[in-house]
């Protein structure tokens, strides 16, 4: 086998690793969304907890998972690569020390300042006089400490990482939503009001996950030891690289949060039917689009590192082929199975009949973005791991402006669908603006295959869709089925689209070694 291919095997075998704990955090990330819509449905309690959750969790991506990994982890692997363990260990203490005094005063202004933040993220509640709007800031003020914690915890699975060691990270996640789906049973009895029980729930969420991560840093022999390291070499280019990267790296979250801001001025339950419609499109874009992301940024830096263009840009192709091969038919998925898929999983309790057929409008339209979302997760590493920040800020301006176009454009006639597919098309745009950066550049270029490799998914995601197309609508009705009838009936149709697409990949002339680049 060719030193390429083993690289993709590596790389697939890694990924798939990735996409079996991200499974695993998804699955019980939906039960705990089941949990959380039967006892809470789309209510304005629940609009505000979302709310309050969503801040900190976008913070969280915005400058743990998004910005600083992004800017830490090509600057750690470039130690890894050309110093000794002693100097890594260093700039892991002084990042830490200077991160976590950071985050530290940003968590101190943040809960004091929750009114604040509630009315600049939800002024809809704000204006209306809604009683979401008081809760909220009650809940976030208690949900905020979880951006230090959940920080801290992403820069511990940035240098597990970086380190090849990938499962833990993946399997972090996991213990948030065991932490939620136990607060919503067993705490919610205990407050008043009971949503209440689930910013506890996060703020526990965020201790627990950080604390499971540091045996593991011991084992490398990479424990932090916090001091403030501003002065440091390697901490000013991490900051260097991290400024401009707030944008380049976390535009579709930005975009989500927007979508958030302008939903609080809509009817009630805009928010949840936005947040149930994310969180679904969210599977497929974290199982797969994420776990390539995150194995493939080390490994690209590392080829930057080591002045490999070639196996740079072959790396590139195999994530992007990758992508498309679940990306495609995910979005195709959850545009035909919007409506069966959240009556299976939320028409509970009390998630009404109406709060499904509003969210499955928005789910629709995130589904007709996954492959956008999924595609920016892959090309976005093509610039960071060469430390290039300055390229995707430029174009993330270009996609937020366009966003808030089609924002404006399209809440009037669709309202919180409007918001959804706003944010589809400049996804679009931003992962069209980056491929095109990347060629325009020369760092990547198209491997042979390219057009076999369309046919093949074209005509496999037409045959599949048609299957889900022709027999969604034969099940009994989805609304009134039971709960055995419902996921009877969607197994079959899961593993029956899964059945068709793989067969008609395989007739087609697509094998196993061909997934290896």
């Amino acid at each position: 086998m060719s030193e390429a291919k083993t690289q993709s095997a590596g790389l697939l075998r890694s990924s798939l690793v990735v996409g079996v704990m991200t499974m695993l955090s998804r699955v019980l990330g939906l039960v705990r969304d089941v949990v959380v819509a039967g006892y809470f449905g789309a209510s304005g309690a629940s609009d505000a907890f979302f709310v309050a959750f969503k801040i900190p969790n976008f913070l969280r991506r915005l400058f743990a998972e998004g910005a600083f990994a992004q800017a830490f982890v090509p600057v750690l692997s470039e130690y890894r690569t050309q110093r000794d363990l002693s100097a890594v260990q260093v700039l892991v203490n002084r990042t830490a020390g200077s991160l976590g005094s950071v985050l530290l005063l940003v968590t101190l202004i943040g809960s004091l300042g929750s009114p604040i933040l509630a009315m600049l993220f939800a002024p809809g509640f704000y204006m209306s006089g809604s009683e979401s709007f008081p809760l909220a800031a009650d809940m976030l003020r208690v949900t905020f400490p979880y951006l230090m914690l959940i920080s801290l915890t992403a820069f511990a699975g940035s240098i597990l990482n970086s380190y090849e060691r990938f499962a833990v990270p993946a399997f972090t996640p996991v213990l948030l939503n065991i932490c939620l789906i136990g607060s919503a049973v067993f705490l919610s009895p205990l407050f008043d009001p009971p949503i209440m029980a689930m910013a506890w729930g996060v703020f526990m969420a965020g201790a627990v996950q950080l604390a499971f991560q540091l045996p593991f840093l011991a084992r490398l022999r990479l424990l932090p030891k916090p001091q403030m390291g501003w002065k440091d070499e390697g901490v000013r280019r991490i900051l260097k690289l991290m400024l401009p990267a707030l944008f380049g790296v976390s535009v579709a979250q930005i975009n989500l949060l927007l979508d958030t801001v302008l939903a609080s001025f809509l009817q009630q339950g805009s928010v949840s039917w936005l947040y149930y419609s994310d969180r679904l499109a969210e599977l497929p874009l974290g199982v797969f689009g994420i776990a390539i992301a995150t194995v493939i940024l080390p490994s690209l830096s590392r080829k930057h590192a080591e002045a490999s263009p070639e196996k740079f840009s072959q790396m590139l192709d195999w994530a992007l082929r990758m992508v498309m091969l679940i990306g495609v038919p995910a979005s195709v998925a959850l545009i035909v199975l919007s409506k069966p898929l959240l009556t299976t999983l939320f028409h509970y309790g009390a998630m009404t009949e109406r709060d499904v057929e509003m969210a499955s409008m928005s789910l629709q339209a995130y589904g007709l973005g996954l492959l956008a979302f999924m595609l920016i997760k892959v090309l976005a590493p093509g610039y960071f791991s060469r430390q290039d920040t300055k390229t995707p800020v430029k174009i993330a301006v270009i996609a937020m402006a366009a966003n808030m176009v089609f924002n404006l454009a399209l809440i009037f006639p669709l309202a919180h669908a409007g918001l959804a597919l706003a944010t589809a098309l400049s996804a679009f745009l931003n992962a069209g603006l980056l491929l095109r950066g990347l060629l325009k550049q020369g760092v990547y270029d198209f491997a042979p295959g390219w057009g076999r490799w369309l046919f093949q998914l074209t005509v496999a995601n037409v045959a599949m869709g048609v299957l889900l197309y022709y027999f969604a609508p034969a099940a009994p009705d989805w609304l009134a089925a039971g709960l055995w009838d419902r996921v009877t009936w969607m197994a079959m149709l899961v593993v029956g689209g899964g059945a068709v697409y793989t067969v008609v990949l395989v007739v087609l002339g697509l094998r196993p070694r061909h997934l290896k680049g």
